[in-house]
């Protein structure tokens, strides 16, 4: 049976698949990257490595040709001079040697006129032209005269001029790269070590240590005979901890993105068995499963350990929890147990949270840590009854986890007092106080110890208290640092150490960003059902809109398309709101509308796909949506619905599209009016009365 034969319409579209297929662009995880990174500059040492062998072969070559070169002279020179010798023994004492007009040589006795002559055949043809261009001058140019009415002056020399015979064994060792070798001795100077009896034996190869090939190992310049240490290649994941230098901390810090400045930062965590971290807590950390740790944990967590104030600013799922629960817990394993005789005065760590979602998850994480040590972590929240919390509290607790409006009330109550807490969290910061939680805020910390801490020191010079000295360890955390947090940071934090990952406000490089122009709820609702039932998104699924009506409208029209969708929004009541994301965690749920209340620190793993069915008002809480995907270094995709009435966030979201490596921007998003210059309340303002009038 015959084959028959591709056509051409076929290998037509073979060929396009084949270049489509090879023009996109293949994504690499950050630990990928690193790896060939690691194996590109192995292979570039080694190649430096060959290059430096074959250079210093060429070298030891031309060593050898140059002592045979100036073997041959010297023999040549004591065969001269053995004939000189024997013609004076024939022809008796010479005089120095004559030269005629014709440019030949004669040698004249010094006894008489008519001894015996020369006639130059003993000496070669070279120095015979060197006497001739020496002592006549004939092959040399005459210099140009410069004229006193003549401004320029005369560079143009002759080349007989130049003392530096190229042909020298010194031309030859000047002409290698990084040479040693002076007039083919191989010694510094052409003088043996003899005679500088400190210094150590050079070496020849360029770009190695010494013979052994220690990296680290010293040198010595081959000009001036000073010290110098050669620049150790390995990358810092090939060094031990105790061989790192400033330059490989420098990379370290690059490699994840760390900037921290306040002074006196110490190194980040390479490892979790290389951190100073106390032998329980690695135990607990092993037995959770947490392999290394994050870019926010790697730095918070050694300043964490030295009591000191701390400003975290990371992108959202960054593990900020772990970054201060690890610090929190060492604290109070310092501290005396609770007892009978202290638990009345309440907790000793006090952790803020802006949301009653973000606060219930914080205190599922710290339980996985603190119950093991025999810690108790009680919330306390809004939605629920004050007696509830209050029995909770009746056997005490060391972490106390709770939202500033919640918390104020109770310490109105006189439910709980904060006599002995002088560790406290601000999770979310920039958060709270955009919901108008700063004068909470400052009441609760005001409503702190004011006693010094242990070791702080209290009295100045003249015997009057130290204002400055700290009572309390106070770290922060958020995302941006708006006006009234920077005012809470200079009021309550001393000397804090600032870190920042990433960009700050950025949305991270693991989500995809898609933008679709649509117009009309009808519309969206039908984009909507089309994208889910694709089937390229699996659950969980999160759909954000901006109204509690919407949500609950998006949702029943999802369940009419046969979704099992939950709604989550501040009409809710608390056993409602946790039970949708219980739905959601647990897979009973497949899609979950939201408003921004699921924004910011909900934490639900594998979310595949976020879609904004209404855009958000401003480009952060955009970015903190778009965050419940892409978390724990997982892939992710976010698909923003469009229409002309979010132009005041238009030209944002094209900036912030812009910066991702795998999002690109729409052509119609990159051409709309909206999207060249930012947009205010005001202009638009500005612009409707012009239009009116």
């Amino acid at each position: 049976m015959s084959k028959v034969p591709i056509s051409i319409e076929a290998l037509l579209q073979k060929q396009k698949e084949e270049k489509d297929a090879a023009s996109k662009p293949k994504f690499l995880s950050k630990e990928e990257r690193a790896k060939i990174a690691i194996e590109r500059r192995k292979l570039e040492i080694q190649q430096e490595k060959e290059k430096a062998e074959k250079a210093k072969a060429h070298r030891e070559a031309l060593d050898r040709d140059g002592r045979e070169e100036v073997e041959d002279f010297r023999s040549s020179n004591r065969a001269r001079e053995r004939d000189s010798r024997d013609q004076d023994g024939r022809g008796g004492s010479m005089g120095p040697p004559s030269v005629t007009s014709n440019g030949q040589t004669q040698q004249s006795s010094g006894t008489s006129a008519g001894a015996g002559t020369d006639d130059g055949t003993s000496m070669t043809s070279s120095e015979l032209s060197a006497i001739r261009s020496r002592y006549l001058g004939v092959d040399k140019k005459k210099r140009p005269v410069r004229k006193i009415s003549d401004r320029k002056f005369v560079f143009d020399w002759a080349e007989q001029d130049d003392t530096f015979a190229m042909d020298s064994p010194s031309a030859v060792g000047s002409q290698r790269q990084g040479a040693a070798v002076m007039f083919g001795r191989g010694h510094l100077a052409g003088m043996e070590n003899t005679a500088l009896p400190h210094l150590p034996r050079p070496t020849h190869a360029a770009g190695s240590g010494n013979a052994a090939g220690d990296p680290g190992a010293m040198a010595i310049d081959a000009i001036g005979g000073r010290r110098k240490t050669t620049i150790d290649e390995r990358h810092w994941s090939d060094k031990p901890l105790d061989e790192m230098k400033d330059r490989d901390w420098r990379i370290f810090r690059e490699d994840f993105s760390i900037s921290a400045r306040g002074g006196s930062i110490p190194h980040p965590l390479r490892s979790w068995d290389e951190s100073p971290i106390p032998p329980p807590i690695l135990d607990i950390i092993a037995r959770i499963g947490y392999k290394d740790p994050s870019p926010i944990q790697r730095q918070a967590i050694p300043i964490g350990l030295q009591n000191r104030d701390l400003i975290g600013i990371a992108e959202t799922g960054s593990g900020k929890t772990a970054a201060f629960v690890i610090p929190m817990l060492t604290y109070i394993g310092q501290l005396p147990l609770l007892s009978d005789d202290n638990r009345h005065l309440g907790p000793y760590a006090l952790i803020l949270a802006p949301t009653r979602e973000l606060a219930q998850q914080i205190e599922t994480e710290a339980t996985k840590f603190a119950t093991p040590l025999g810690y108790r972590c009680v919330s306390i929240v809004g939605g629920r009854a004050v007696e509830e919390q209050q029995f909770n509290l009746r056997e005490g607790a060391e972490i106390i986890i709770a939202t500033p409006g919640r918390l104020k009330d109770v310490i109105d109550r006189h439910v709980l007092v904060l006599s002995q807490c002088t560790y406290v969290v601000m999770d979310e910061a920039d958060r709270m106080v955009h919901l108008g939680f700063e004068a909470d805020l400052t009441f609760i910390l005001d409503a702190l110890p004011t006693e010094l801490l242990k070791g702080e020191n209290s009295m100045d010079v003249d015997g009057a208290v130290n204002t400055k000295a700290r009572t309390r360890v106070t770290t922060l955390f958020s995302a941006t640092m708006p006006p009234a947090v920077e005012r809470l940071a200079k009021k309550y934090l001393k000397k804090a150490a600032i870190i920042t990952i990433g960009e700050a406000g950025r949305a991270v490089d693991t989500v995809e960003q898609r933008v679709e122009f649509v117009s009309g709820e009808e519309k969206k609702k039908q984009r909507l059902v089309e994208i889910l039932n694709t089937g390229g998104f699996a659950s969980p699924i999160i759909v954000f809109v901006n109204q509690k009506k919407t949500a609950d409208m998006v949702a029943k029209d999802l369940q009419r398309a046969h979704w099992n969708a939950s709604t989550l929004h501040s009409g809710k009541s608390q056993e409602q709101r946790e039970a949708a994301l219980a739905q959601l965690r647990n897979g009973e749920a497949d899609v979950l509308v939201a408003t921004d209340l699921a924004g910011r620190g909900i934490d639900v793993p594998d979310v595949s796909l976020v879609i904004n069915f209404q855009m958000s008002n401003t480009i952060e809480a955009y970015v903190h949506r778009i965050g419940r995907t892409g978390r724990a270094g997982k892939q992710g995709v976010a698909i923003t619905f469009l229409t002309n009435d979010d132009d005041e966030v238009m030209y944002e979201l094209k900036q912030e599209i812009s910066k991702s490596p795998i999002s690109k921007v729409p052509p119609e998003l990159a051409r709309h009016e909206a999207a060249q210059q930012k947009i205010t309340r005001e202009m638009k303002k500005r612009r409707g009365d012009e239009d009116q009038g």
